[in-house]
C-alpha cells in the first residue's frame, strides 16, 4: 500500500513540474459569436470605402482549441477605386479563453499587388509558422503573442475604468513577420458624433512609429464605446496627404445591449 502511495505521488509531483500550461485565462463578456459591424471610410468628401468586421457565428477548432473567428474585408468605392482599388480580407482565429491568436490569414488584392499569408502560433513552443508565395518560416514569439486583429479585440477587454489618461497598454503583435509591441495610450473619456447621435466613448491614440504614411505618432484616435460591448464606433486618421475618417454604419449581434444616445 505505501508503495503504491509513493508511486502516485511520484508521478503527481514530477508531472506538476514537467506538465506547461502555456495558457492564461482572461473572462471577458465584451464580445462573442454572431457579432456584426459595419463602417464607412471617408476621405475628404470622398465616400472611400467599405469595411465589415463579422465574428463567425460558430466556435472553430485550432491548434486543439476552442477559437472565435474574426473576419474583416475592406473594399474601395466608386471614384476612390480610380486611384486605390482595394480589396482585403483579413481572418484571425482567436482563442476563446486566452484571447491570444492561434491563427491569421490575409489575402491582399491592392491595385496590382497580391499578398496570401497563413501564420499558425504555437503557443507551447512559442513560435510562429508563416506560409505564403515563398514557403514556410518559423519565427520566436514572446507569451500571448497577438495578430493584427486579436490585438484590437484582446483591448475590448480591458477595464479603462481602471486606467489613468495618458496610461500606456502595450500588447505584443506579430504582423509582417516581426514581433513589436501594439503600444496604446488611454486617452480618457469622450463624447463623439455618429449618425446614431452622441456616443460616451473611451478615447484611444495608437503609437504610430515613424513612417511615410501616418502623420506622427499620434496620427490616429479610436473612440470605443463606453460600455459593455467596447465596440470601435469611429476612427480619424490623419495622413501626410489628406485624412480619413472611419464610422460605423450599421451593427447587430452585439452581445450586451448598447448604451447609445
Amino acid at each position: 500500500m505505501l508503495g503504491r502511495f509513493a508511486l502516485v505521488f511520484a508521478v503527481f509531483f514530477f508531472s506538476s513540474f514537467h506538465t506547461k500550461d502555456s495558457y492564461r485565462r482572461i473572462p471577458q463578456t465584451n464580445f462573442g459569436v454572431g457579432e456584426h459591424l459595419e463602417y464607412r471610410v471617408h476621405y475628404g468628401i470622398f465616400n472611400a470605402a467599405n469595411a465589415v468586421v463579422d465574428v463567425s457565428p460558430n466556435v472553430y477548432q485550432v491548434n486543439g482549441r476552442p477559437c472565435y473567428k474574426i473576419n474583416i474585408v475592406g473594399t474601395t468605392l466608386g471614384a476612390f477605386s480610380w486611384f486605390a482599388k482595394v480589396r482585403d480580407e483579413w481572418q484571425s482565429w482567436m482563442d476563446t479563453s486566452a484571447i491570444v491568436s492561434q491563427k491569421f490569414y490575409r489575402n491582399i488584392q491592392e491595385n496590382n499587388y497580391r499578398k496570401v499569408e497563413t501564420t499558425v502560433f504555437n503557443h507551447d513552443t512559442d513560435d510562429a509558422v508563416v506560409t505564403d508565395e515563398n514557403g514556410t518560416k518559423k519565427f520566436e514569439v514572446p507569451n500571448h503573442i497577438q495578430d493584427a486583429i486579436s490585438s484590437y479585440f484582446f483591448l475590448r477587454t480591458l477595464d479603462f475604468t481602471k486606467l489613468s489618461p495618458n496610461e500606456m497598454v502595450e500588447v505584443p503583435t506579430f504582423f509582417e513577420n516581426s514581433v513589436y509591441k501594439l503600444k496604446v495610450k488611454y486617452r480618457g473619456k469622450d463624447v463623439v458624433k455618429t449618425k446614431y447621435g452622441k456616443i460616451k466613448a473611451f478615447r484611444l491614440t495608437p503609437i504610430m512609429p515613424n513612417n511615410e504614411l501616418f502623420k506622427g505618432e499620434n496620427s490616429i484616435r479610436i473612440w470605443v464605446s463606453d460600455d459593455a460591448n467596447k465596440v470601435p464606433i469611429k476612427v480619424e486618421v490623419d495622413l501626410w496627404v489628406g485624412a480619413l475618417v472611419m464610422e460605423v454604419s450599421s451593427y447587430r449581434g452585439a452581445r450586451n445591449a448598447y448604451n447609445w444616445y
